[in-house]
């Protein structure tokens, strides 16, 4: 990678890990979509997953105080489930499954609230959850959308679900990191170069994240997400169509 390529990256890091903070997925979704553009697929997928790390680490360790860890042990086991599952089925991702599955995603987030009731708050729901999120974000390297309905439902105010949910991807991405490190030797030296780099970017975008934030009501938060998710959706979606119509 270009020591430009690596600034490009640095940049949208801290961006990216800056709405990250404020609205606990929609940065994950432009990162990858960044990656995408310069990297293979699963190499872009580690690598956004070893930056996430960071990026929800650091958001959850600020907000640590309103982690829910009943539901995160009930998330875990859904994650670990997936993994296992996706390790014996030897999954490979490639570019316009995953730039398709991504683009549909954000159509969970309008779905009303009668037709799916989702409490990420009761355990058989939080372990499909994780089983669910886990996968797609293996299985495609973003889950947003798909933990958001099973929060958004729960009576958990704004500051407890970014906190939660951070947490949770934590795990879900070092899961991620794990599994194309140990199936496809996805990173390499000089990946984990640009990982310690973009490292203070991404703590620093997710603490003028927080801040933000915190100034944000808990209906303009759910609002904003809808729409920033979708415009994100129809890019990977289009550009998906486009993939498949050249090939």
């Amino acid at each position: 990678m270009t020591p430009m390529i690596s600034a490009i990256v640095v940049g949208v890091v801290f961006i990216t890990s800056t709405i990250s903070g404020v609205f606990g997925m929609a940065g994950g979704m432009l990162l990858l979509a960044g990656l995408l553009t310069v990297l293979p697929v699963a190499t872009a997928i580690a690598l956004q997953g070893a930056i996430q790390i960071v990026a929800n680490g650091s958001r959850a360790w600020f907000s640590r105080e309103f982690i829910d860890w009943r539901i995160i042990a009930t998330m875990v086991a859904g994650i670990c489930l997936a993994t296992l599952l996706l390790f014996l089925l030897r999954y490979q991702p490639d570019l316009a499954t995953v730039c398709i599955a991504v683009g549909l995603m954000p159509i969970l987030v309008w779905l009303p609230k009668s037709w799916m009731q989702l409490d990420a708050s009761r355990p058989v729901h939080g372990f499909f959850c994780g089983f669910i999120s886990g996968g797609l974000n293996l299985a495609v390297g973003v889950a947003g959308p798909s933990i958001d309905i099973f929060f958004i439902r729960t009576q958990m105010d704004r500051r407890k679900i970014i906190a939660t949910k951070a947490c949770m991807q934590v795990i879900s991405h070092g899961a991620k990191v794990v599994f194309y490190s140990a199936t496809t030797a996805a990173m390499a030296t000089g990946d984990w170069i640009l990982v310690a780099m973009a490292a203070p970017f991404a703590i620093a975008g997710t603490h003028l994240g927080y801040r933000i934030l915190q100034r944000l009501s808990d209906d303009g938060f759910r609002r904003w997400t809808r729409w920033i998710v979708t415009m994100l959706g129809i890019f990977y979606l289009m550009r998906g169509i486009l993939l498949l119509a050249g090939s």
